[in-house]
């Protein structure tokens, strides 16, 4: 195994103390030019790197800042990492990006990691619906902020898009388009994202008139677009089927459609579909795909700074305000649900 060079081999080779070495790097200007020349030599010879790691332990003080998100293969979640990693550079820091897999066991393994490296703080979309990992987390003190989810307590910022309201404006879209049984594709139910979009499409229906069995839920262990095309088969198969389809983010809504492609329904004549996140394949589908728009880098990135206004006031007497911002979503309106009716 290849030795690594350490501050100690330094020394050796320059003929100085370890605390000698520790000055030409930390406070150049306390050392003699030509013993500080002499210790610059060594290290440019012997290829010594410094570890930023060990440093920032003893300081007590991480530059990394961890994100914990449900799916990086969903790019709704790689815009949040997007404007987190943007805010968080402009402090100075990194971001290390972890990914749940939508798994409360990989979720509180990656919690123990963070900890384990004393990150800064974590940006966090739970996976866990018990919130017990977050529970257990707390015990290391280590500031976090919630991220496309609303925090219910006081204890915590978050900041999350107004999920009931994004499930309203893509049922009364379809119900003002003359439809009136409407599918929901609606992935696990244990996340709140599902529960609140359903909610907010049941409230646009009561506003229409109609009651909750105008709405056929179809859940899916997953929200990535295997489960969507598996949604889309199932969904064929209704003998009383739907003539429009709400699915709870755009991978579910693109696996739908590429199953109804595969069996020779027109969208959106014969079946109309509205995803929700508005990623950028939405707009690029085979038929363009009516979406609800969250503002993902905006969250990223917001999330990320009260996260660093938290941390600036460790170890101050200040203590910091938390706060429960909710963005606004807003209906992006394509091919797939313009069919008149």
């Amino acid at each position: 195994m290849a030795h690594s060079v350490g501050i100690k081999d330094v020394a050796r080779a320059a003929g100085v103390s370890v605390g000698t070495v520790s000055n030409v790097i930390n406070r150049p200007d306390t050392v003699a030019t030509e013993t500080r020349a002499r210790v610059l030599s060594a290290i440019d010879r012997l290829g010594y790197v410094r570890s930023e790691s060990a440093r920032q332990l003893r300081a007590g003080r991480s530059r990394i800042m961890g994100l914990l998100v449900l799916d990086m293969g969903n790019p709704f979640f790689v815009d949040v990492a997007r404007g987190a990693e943007r805010a968080a550079r402009d402090a100075g820091l990194g971001v290390m990006v972890c990914n749940s897999a939508e798994s409360p066991g990989e979720e509180a393994e990656y919690l123990s990691l963070f900890a384990e490296q004393r990150v800064r703080g974590v940006l966090l979309t739970p996976a866990d619906a018990t919130g017990r990992n977050i529970e257990g987390f707390r015990r290391h003190r280590i500031p976090f902020v919630l991220v496309d989810r609303v925090a219910e307590g006081a204890t915590e910022c978050s900041v999350s898009v107004d999920d009931v309201a994004g499930g309203a404006l893509a049922v009364r879209h379809l119900v003002d388009a003359g439809h009136r049984s409407i599918a929901y594709v609606s992935g696990p139910p244990g996340l709140h994202q599902v529960r609140d979009r359903r909610t907010g499409a049941l409230a646009a229906l009561a506003e229409a008139g109609l009651g909750p069995d105008a709405l056929r839920e179809l859940p899916t262990e997953r929200l990535d677009v295997s489960a969507g095309r598996d949604a889309g088969a199932r969904l064929l198969g209704l003998a009383d089927r739907p003539t429009a389809v709400f699915c709870a983010n755009d991978l579910l809504a693109l696996g739908v459609l590429q199953a109804l492609y595969a069996a020779g329904v027109s969208v959106p004549d014969d079946l109309a579909i509205v995803g929700y996140d508005d990623i950028e394949f939405a707009a690029a589908a085979a038929v363009p795909l009516t979406s609800v728009r969250q503002p993902a880098v905006t969250m990223g990135a917001m999330a990320a700074e009260l996260l660093l206004e938290e941390t600036e006031l460790e170890g101050t007497d200040r203590t910091h305000p938390h706060r429960r911002v909710v963005l606004q979503p807003e209906l992006v309106v394509r091919r797939s649900s313009l069919a008149a009716r």
